[in-house]
């Protein structure tokens, strides 16, 4: 009966110990995949800053404003020209 008890412990104990380092592998794995993920958060956070400045230049008003006069031609109407609509 002792045999079969140390035995059963002796089998515990690889189990325990393969299961230990099962764990540390995964955990590992785990935080080489947390470490690339983390990295490319970083540069996605840094192309939204990117872009986020360049909207801001394209929107500014005094480059749509010179957009539309160079481009489509669009001129400052005259005072004759406005017509205020009431309802």
């Amino acid at each position: 009966m002792g045999a079969i008890a140390v035995l059963l412990l002796l089998i515990a104990t690889l189990v325990s110990a393969i299961a230990v380092v099962w764990t540390r592998h995964e955990s590992r794995v785990q935080f080489v995949e947390l470490t690339r993920l983390q990295n490319a958060r970083d540069e996605l956070n840094i192309e939204y800053g990117r872009l986020e400045l360049e909207q801001a230049t394209w929107a500014e008003p005094r480059r749509i404003d010179e957009e539309a006069r160079q481009k489509l031609g669009m001129v400052t109407p005259r005072p004759q020209d406005i017509q205020l609509v009431r309802r």
